[in-house]
């Protein structure tokens, strides 16, 4: 009897699976691998030398603590002891503390997630503009979005913007198939992802919402009534998506929850909208003074007061800002006053500041030049004003194919006309080109700095407008007639600017310009002669001509994306990659990076994890006599307290937030924390909120709770912790020089400690009178 053997491998009726690398049916036989490749030099762009990071000047002293307690986590606490949060929402901070938390803290633990962030981002790109134009398109987007140099220096950094990106990227695919189905639950899809990016970016998220409405009401094959009302549900649920950490922030009591930074009146909200938004607008006149933003209500000193003013920024100067946010690995900033751990300095070894100079304004990096105008920030004088965006430190890391995509977005309305209002290919370019618009003027109206990963979110519609617009005005040269002779003229334009941007760049690549116009020139030439109607019409001469203007196109972004190979030009902490520093100078703002994955060595916070033996002695010391002190000691500046943190996961408490300004704690909150053996140490001499940084104005909250712990408390001579005896600054305060460890509370001067708590009770009156 014959025995039938049956394949299960197959269903009956079923098409066979294909390889991964294989293409779906539809689409060329080499788009998949094609893009395949792009994922792959993307990883490998954004991942080298990952094991060279270092953590993140600021953010990473929150990510150790949210490592610490799922409290931290929620609530993005700056110290392990939840006393104070980020002057940021901690959304963009919650993938590196799970990765933290699965891999151990490392600094490549936190970087990690970025990378994949940015190779997700790329896939959706993909995906996006492949359903909008075409397999072509796509690959040719993506691959201008790999070698525009702000992508890659962007999921290279530790910040907000590479989750933020990818958020915004997913509401526009998920925008894209509610618009071509009239269908609100992925319209509703979007909303939660633009929400999400808000727990990352804050209102910057938002600023994607007229693309995607205009697309939907413009597309979506339904009745209008039912189109608004598919927006207005989307956007119910984005806002409170958007609302829901501030929400809980705000039904929380201020005792069971950290302060907000960046705040007056411990307020998410005043942090959000004021601190972080409407600062950014002050030079159109915009005022955040009823807000609660420390900016807005710090008086003449401080931040932005007097000489030194911030101009637009938000929240803490621009100056302060780099702090956190410039290159660690920028030899400009590497100095022995702004190292962490080198050990130098009387008593603790961290960052003194020298003799008669406030430590705050020497901890100042040397690039980052002050000055009264606008924009505060001089990472070059290009970066200030409305032209910002042109200028080339900004356009040499984003702006390389701004005349292809302007050319393209016109055309691609224009030559639309007529069509169905359910047009896709016309709702594509409504879609990037409004994405593109609304950022540019944001960002042309707001403070940027020199915080080049910003331009990240314009990385984007750029990249899909150049493959979009590739693809339409291929067809049109095609065709023939007087659209034919656009894209030779695109070509030329863009050529010509790119040679522009690279001419301005003289000591890098000199070769780079002239080739750059030679191809544009030799692109021209052959789409001319190859022109339908032309002396040498043929299919390959064509070709060639646009092999060659892509090659002209992508040329001079792909020679800047590729210097995170250069050990003398890596990506720095605020998203540079290559020469950001015109006429001369080499990366970031005018000087050689370090290698490794955009934190870099020296710098100042920098910091490999390790501390000092004369730290290490100090933070012993504290902690054998603490008793049960709920923080090891508090000192004047995060930049203070955040070696320990980063070491050990110390309780150190950073006396006035991120910019020093912050009135947390207050006078009585610290001295009841003194009384109450909450706080048992003091170390002054830090940096931040030790005085009134940056010149002028009154003294702050941190500096006058300062003078206090000199008058009232002894001090610890270093010999009893590093065995080596500290001057005594002939008159104790803010310009007096070295670190100096402070004893209060209870029997300070006795010995061991009173009575202590383990809850700060920050609410609580305190028990004696505010001095002075």
């Amino acid at each position: 009897m014959a025995t039938t053997v049956l394949d299960r491998t197959t269903p009956t009726g079923a098409a066979p699976r294909r390889a991964p690398w294989r293409s779906p049916v539809g689409q060329p036989a080499y788009a998949r691998p094609a893009l395949l490749v792009l994922a792959v030099l993307a990883a490998v762009l954004y991942a080298w030398g990952i094991n060279h990071s270092q953590y993140h000047t600021f953010y990473a002293n929150a990510a150790r603590s949210m490592t610490e307690s799922w409290k931290a986590f929620f609530y993005g606490s700056f110290d392990p002891g939840n006393s104070i949060t980020l002057d940021k929402l901690p959304g963009f901070l919650w993938p590196q503390a799970i990765s933290a938390r699965i891999f151990g803290f490392h600094p490549w633990a936190l970087t990690l997630p970025q990378v994949l962030e940015g190779v997700a981002s790329l896939l959706v790109l993909y995906r996006v503009v492949r359903r909008w134009a075409g397999d072509h398109a796509a690959l040719i987007a993506g691959g201008a979005f790999l070698l525009t140099p702000v992508a890659v220096g962007l999921f290279r950094t530790s910040v907000e913007d590479p989750l933020f990106t990818l958020c915004v990227l997913l509401a526009a695919e998920a925008t894209q198939r509610a618009a071509a189905a009239g269908r609100v639950g992925p319209l509703v899809l979007a909303g939660v992802w633009v929400g999400v990016g808000f727990q990352s970016k804050m209102l910057e998220a938002w600023a994607v919402l007229p693309a995607l409405a205009l697309v939907y009401l413009l597309s979506a094959p339904v009745a209008l009534r039912r189109r608004l009302a598919h927006l207005a549900l989307s956007a119910l649920v984005m806002t409170a998506v958007s609302a829901s950490w501030m929400v809980a922030v705000a039904l929380t009591p201020a005792q069971d929850r950290p302060y907000v930074d960046g705040t007056t009146n411990n307020s998410a909200f005043s942090m959000v909208v004021g601190y972080n938004f409407l600062n950014r607008f002050s030079s159109l006149g915009v005022s955040a003074a009823s807000t609660g933003s420390i900016s807005a209500t710090r008086g003449g000193g401080g931040h932005g007061g007097g000489a030194h003013g911030d101009g637009p920024d938000n929240g803490p100067s621009q100056a302060a800002r780099s702090h956190r946010d410039a290159a660690p690995g920028d030899p400009a900033t590497h100095h022995p006053q702004h190292n962490s751990n080198t050990g130098t300095g009387t008593g603790t070894g961290t960052p003194n500041a020298p003799a008669g100079r406030h430590p705050a304004s020497a901890q100042l990096p040397h690039h980052t030049a002050r000055s009264g105008a606008p924009g505060g920030f001089r990472g070059g004088s290009d970066q200030d004003g409305w032209g910002k965006m042109f200028g080339p430190s900004l356009a040499a890391q984003t702006g390389w194919l701004y005349p292809f995509a302007a050319v393209a977005v016109v055309c691609g309305l224009l030559w639309r006309r007529g069509r169905p209002r359910t047009d896709g290919i016309r709702a594509g370019f409504a879609l990037w080109g409004t994405w593109l618009a609304t950022y540019f003027l944001v960002f042309s109206a707001g403070s940027v700095g020199g915080h080049t990963y910003y331009m990240g979110v314009i990385a984007v519609p750029l990249a899909a407008l150049t493959g979009g617009g590739a693809v339409a005005l291929w067809r049109a040269y095609r065709a023939g007639g007087r659209r034919s002779w656009v894209l030779p003229g695109a070509v030329a334009a863009t050529a010509a600017w790119g040679a522009f941007l690279a001419g301005e760049f003289p000591t890098f690549l000199p070769w780079l310009a002239p080739a750059v116009g030679a191809l544009g020139l030799a692109a021209v030439v052959l789409l001319v002669l190859a022109r339908p109607g032309g002396p040498r019409t043929g299919k390959r001469l064509a070709l060639a001509g646009l092999a060659a203007s892509l090659a002209a196109l992508l040329l001079a972004p792909g020679a800047w994306a590729v210097q995170v190979f250069n050990p003398a030009y890596g990506s720095s902490g605020m998203g540079a990659v290559g020469p950001s520093a015109p006429r001369g100078g080499h990366g970031g703002h005018g000087s050689p990076k370090w290698p490794g994955n955009g934190h870099g060595k020296g710098g100042f916070g920098a910091s490999n994890g390790q501390l000092s033996p004369t730290q290490r002695a100090l933070l012993a010391y504290t902690t054998a006599h603490r008793g049960t002190s709920r923080y090891a000691f508090a000192t004047d500046g995060w930049s203070g307290a955040s070696p320990y943190i980063l070491a050990t996961g110390a309780h150190v408490l950073a006396l006035g937030g991120f910019s020093g300004q912050v009135p947390f704690p207050t006078e009585p909150q610290f001295q009841h924390l003194v009384d109450t053996g909450a706080v048992r140490f003091v170390l002054l001499g830090t940096g931040r909120g030790a005085g009134t940084p940056f010149g002028g104005g009154s003294a702050t909250t941190a500096a006058r709770i300062a003078d206090w712990v000199r008058t009232d408390c002894p001090r610890v001579p270093a010999s009893a912790y590093a065995g080596t005896p500290a001057p005594t600054p002939a008159r104790p305060g803010p310009g007096a020089g070295a670190q100096t460890l402070y004893r209060c509370g209870p029997g300070a001067s006795d010995g061991p400690a009173g009575s202590r708590a383990t809850h700060p009770l920050l609410g609580a009156a305190a028990t004696r009178n505010t001095p002075r």
